[in-house]
């Protein structure tokens, strides 16, 4: 779906009971991260990969761990509008948002105790825009 204002309609907010958190991969924990992340990417500086918290804990990484809401709508990679309505709601709540598009669906991280206000947020501006 490439319309905005449909993908905002339709995008059916979904939190993730796991909490995640963004981690820079070093040598030694590259096999253990990598394996367990659901994104990564490349930056001049290293490796970030987002991994569940608990994979992060276990090596002794430390960080802010993030709840992961996911919008459930097929949004088109060139589609316009859908980040900037999510990230701008969020914002006017106070909420830190750190978006991520994949193939399919595009990813809200939010400060894990904000989830459910976020959760709020997304689900109430969905219904404003049908």
């Amino acid at each position: 779906m490439r319309d905005g204002r449909a993908m905002i309609a339709a995008m059916a907010p979904r939190l993730d009971p796991r909490s995640w958190r963004f981690v820079l991969v070093s040598p030694d924990t590259a096999p253990q991260l990598l394996g367990a992340a659901i994104g990564t990417f490349r930056e001049d500086e290293g490796v970030t990969a987002i991994v569940p918290t608990a994979v992060a804990e276990e090596l002794g990484i430390e960080g802010p761990d993030f709840a992961r809401i996911t919008l459930m709508v097929h949004s088109d990679l060139e589609g316009v509008g859908l980040t900037a309505a999510v990230s701008g709601a969020l914002a006017e709540t106070g909420i830190a948002c750190n978006m991520v598009a994949a193939y399919h669906h595009d990813h809200a991280f939010v400060p894990t105790g904000d989830a459910d206000e976020a959760l709020n947020v997304l689900r109430n501006l969905a219904a404003s825009w049908k």
